[in-house]
């Protein structure tokens, strides 16, 4: 039976009660509706405190061999510098009706196929990700096929209906789907009750590639993959030994200097956390909008880079800014940047990662009591990891900070990596809600370092 509700209305109690005790922003409440349905996992006591035993699996298809191996139906492998599927002839054509606009236009299509992929991780999640360039005139959709423990096939689910641009058509989720088995939650695929022991054993990701009739347009893929995961369900993770001091020279942005600016994307800077901290780290690997690609916004405005990315962030169905994969894709579009979702599993993880020159975007929830110095309380939030002090604590970009000058926060060690690698809290009612398990974006160049490489290669990310 499909579900009519989205996750927005799902989760309106539980915002409205963490709302009352401070700060609110969307961004990170794509992580709680799926956590929120999972109840406790058979055998999952044995594994907690096992901080060693991975429960994320990362597949992304980007090389010229991968595209190679996928199943086509009118498009073709590119290679070169940077390996890529695009449109060759199309393999029929469509009318779509663009939910947010009622405007239906017909589009040629071309579809690829990816290999059935068997995660390491028999999961309980799972969240996708793709790099592309789609020039005006073209637009791409991204499916999911899971195939369950129980040898049964699921059908084709939507992941996101995306475009860099707006002018074709309205970047969107699509809400409603499920198979009785497992819903997809605005931007994440999700077992309804992973306590019956049903997992995602083997899944394929699916393009379909759209262009206008009759031209030679194509989108460019040169990346798609996803995170698979089956995190333990837990209120306390075990503690991780400090092992770096290093602090990376990111750039810091307060949503709060945009609250009220376009209030048509997500009612404006209050909400904007997600593509706040995705524009710092675009920025601190040297890339940045054009003049022209700015020439829309307010000139009164300060830092119009931040309302642009809350606009080519914004997802019309969630009706916010923190569509995880749309954030990912996002920084994809700026000149030889790789992007993914994924999750990691403790602060040694991402020590790993500072180490090597990459910051984080991570996502967590938390009471105004449960970190230190924050000032606020919030139903999920998302900032920018950019290094540790000497003494372990964590040094991030918050955006949630009245001005840029404010955004450098340091963070308690303990309680920071509790509000990040949790799944269950408990909100300012007193009732239990959803962690985020460890989510977050990392953005990184074409081009990295042997270290950034390795670091990466470390996660399974290639």
């Amino acid at each position: 039976m499909a579900r009519a509700t989205s996750r927005r209305t799902v989760l309106g109690a539980a915002i409205a009660a963490a709302a009352g005790a401070g700060v609110l922003s969307s961004s990170a409440v794509a992580a709680t509706a799926p956590r929120a349905r999972h109840g406790a996992v058979p055998g999952i006591e044995a594994r907690k405190g096992a901080g060693t035993i991975p429960f994320v699996d990362n597949r992304f298809w980007a090389t010229y061999t991968d595209w190679r191996s996928g199943t086509t139906a009118g498009t073709r492998a590119v290679a070169g510098s940077r390996p890529g599927v695009v449109i060759a002839a199309p393999a029929g054509r469509v009318d779509y009706t663009d939910p947010h606009t009622g405007k239906t236009t017909a589009w040629d299509y071309a579809t690829w196929t990816s290999p059935v992929h068997r995660a390491r991780v028999p999961a309980t999640e799972l969240v996708a990700s793709w790099n592309a360039h789609t020039p005006a005139g073209t637009w791409l959709q991204v499916d999911l096929r899971g195939h369950y423990s129980d040898g049964t096939v699921g059908p084709w689910f939507v992941m996101g209906r995306w475009a860099a641009g707006d002018g074709d058509i309205r970047r969107t989720s699509v809400d409603g789907q499920t198979d009785g088995k497992a819903s997809i939650w605005t931007d994440t695929f999700s077992i309804d009750d992973a306590a019956s022991g049903l997992r995602l054993a083997t899944y394929q990701l699916r393009l379909r590639l759209h262009r206008k009739p009759g031209t030679g347009l194509t989108p460019t893929v040169w990346r798609l993959g996803a995170m698979a995961s089956d995190v333990p369900d837990r209120f306390t993770v075990p503690a991780s030994v400090p092992k770096l001091a290093r602090e990376l020279a990111v750039p810091r942005y307060s949503q709060n200097t945009h609250v009220g600016q376009y209030p048509e994307y997500d009612n404006g800077g209050e909400a904007w956390c997600s593509p706040t901290s995705s524009q710092m780290i675009i920025e601190y690997w040297g890339r940045k909008p054009s003049p022209a690609d700015l020439a829309w916004v307010n000139p009164a405005f300060d830092d119009p880079q931040v309302c642009h990315a809350a606009r080519f962030t914004f997802d019309h169905q969630y009706n916010g800014c923190g569509n995880w994969p749309f954030n990912a894709a996002y920084a994809a579009t700026y000149p030889e940047m790789n992007a993914v979702v994924t999750r990691l599993s403790s602060l040694a993880d991402l020590e790993t990662l500072v180490r090597a020159g990459i910051p984080a975007i991570t996502s967590q929830s938390f009471l105004k009591e449960e970190l230190t110095g924050a000032g606020y309380g919030t139903a999920g939030h998302l900032m920018t990891v950019i290094g540790f002090t000497a003494a372990g604590d964590v040094i991030a970009n918050d955006p949630a900070s009245p001005g840029n000058a404010a955004v450098r926060r340091v963070y308690r060690r303990r309680e920071w990596e509790n509000i990040w690698l949790r799944t269950k809290r408990y909100n300012a009612s007193g009732n239990v809600s959803s962690g985020t398990g460890g989510v977050c974006y990392l953005y990184w160049p074409e081009r990295p370092t042997a270290a950034q490489r390795k670091a990466l290669e470390a996660f399974g990310i290639h």
